[in-house]
């Protein structure tokens, strides 16, 4: 059985973590792990880790916003992807914070013609409409990566509701101590 770990600033610095967080996501898809961290401090985010004993399989971070709960980042551990973890986690993530508003994640489109990962990119996309996600057909691109915006919602997902969660990312990292 997996256990879940709140994680905070001052447990956050993990090598563990940061190894998975350093290398589950492309170097253009990550922010410094550090300023992750003091994030932790100034905005509404659960980061939490899931272990099974002792080791950690994985861990998913959600930004707590005024109309969607935003996963931000969702990695299980390479060797142990494919093993059910990944929707043991995801399953139990939905049911606690599609309660309260509707559960949104970006991924790397399946759609995208240039891709370097086409193929992990379809399986990826694939999981998430198995596990109650639907596409909500809204794109964005960053760093010449296009992604794909999900939602538990039926309700529609508009260019406005991502200017809103940037909007607020970005007031947020403003704010924090080092930045300008």
């Amino acid at each position: 059985m997996l256990r879940p770990v709140k994680i905070y600033s001052g447990n956050a610095d993990d090598k563990a973590l940061r190894d998975l967080y350093e290398t589950a996501f492309p170097v253009e898809e990550q922010i410094p792990y550090d300023e992750l961290i003091h994030l932790l401090d100034v905005m509404d985010i659960d980061y939490t880790a899931y272990y099974e004993g002792e080791a950690l399989v994985g861990f998913m971070i959600v930004l707590r916003l005024p109309k969607y709960n935003w996963c931000w980042y969702f990695a299980v551990r390479e060797e142990l992807r494919g093993k059910g973890y990944g929707q043991s986690i995801f399953s139990a993530v939905l049911e606690e914070y599609n309660n309260d508003h509707p559960f949104v994640i970006d991924i790397e489109s399946p759609d995208q013609p240039d891709a370097p990962n086409p193929e992990q990119r379809k399986r990826r996309h694939a999981f998430y409409l198995r596990n109650g996600l639907k596409d909500t057909h809204a794109n964005r691109s960053y760093s010449g990566i296009t992604f794909t915006i999900m939602s538990s919602s039926d309700e529609p997902f508009t260019q406005q509701d991502y200017e809103d969660i940037v909007t607020a990312l970005r007031l947020a990292w403003k704010n924090m101590p080092g930045q300008q």
